[in-house]
């Protein structure tokens, strides 16, 4: 009886197939680049996990879902400045008016001098009046573009702050050189809010979200 028959007592024992591994035994390694399968019931795993499920920016952070809270607490302060700016706007108008009425009203009686320096006054008034307005609609626009913006509204935010702070700084020494407390409450609120400018759109979360990605 040859060794190749089936049923030859004297043969090799026919071959089995492998076995399915039992519980406890160490599962079969998948090859290189495919990435392992979670058993039934787990949470699966992100198969890339150099990839998240949200992109970042440059600097390797996350990207903020939604504004930061330093952020906003700067757009708060813009609208806060743009309405001050408002008003004072409208009060250097009204300065402006009364000075040209005093101009004309100089002109009337022949107070030649008088007309000259109401005029005068009532120019510069208005200047700055246009000045306040102007900055009111930048306070504005910077408050409003803080959601959709990119860098060149953080720059110019950051800007805009810094020389509010250089500004309630001038203002402070003002105050100090007078000796008076009621001169000294505004320019440390402008410092408080130019500094928060500044720093919101510089920090960490605020560079990410200017920089975030936009579809």
């Amino acid at each position: 009886m040859s060794f190749g028959e089936p049923n030859n007592p004297y043969g090799p024992p026919p071959q089995q197939p492998p076995a399915a591994p039992g519980y406890g035994y160490p599962q079969q390694t998948p090859p290189p680049g495919i990435p392992p399968q979670q058993p039934y019931g787990y949470p699966q795993q992100p198969a890339y996990p150099g990839y998240p499920g949200y992109p970042g920016y440059p600097g390797g952070n996350m990207v903020p879902q939604s504004m930061p809270g330093l952020l906003v607490t700067a757009r708060v302060f813009l609208y806060i400045i743009s309405a001050v700016q408002i008003l004072g706007a409208l009060a250097l108008l009204y300065f402006a008016a009364f000075a040209s009425d005093v101009s004309d009203g100089a002109d009337d009686l022949g107070f030649s001098t008088a007309r000259d320096g109401s005029e005068i006054a009532a120019g510069v008034f208005g200047v700055f009046a246009v000045i306040a307005a102007a900055l009111a609609a930048l306070s504005i626009t910077l408050g409003v573009k803080f959601g959709s913006g990119g860098q060149g509204i953080r720059i110019t935010a950051v800007v805009y702050g810094a020389l509010g702070t250089i500004v309630g700084l001038l203002g402070l020494f003002v105050g100090l050189d007078s000796g008076l407390a009621s001169t000294i409450i505004g320019p440390l609120l402008w410092i408080t809010f130019g500094g928060i400018i500044t720093a919101a759109p510089v920090v960490p979360s605020g560079t990410a979200w200017f920089s975030r990605p936009r579809y």
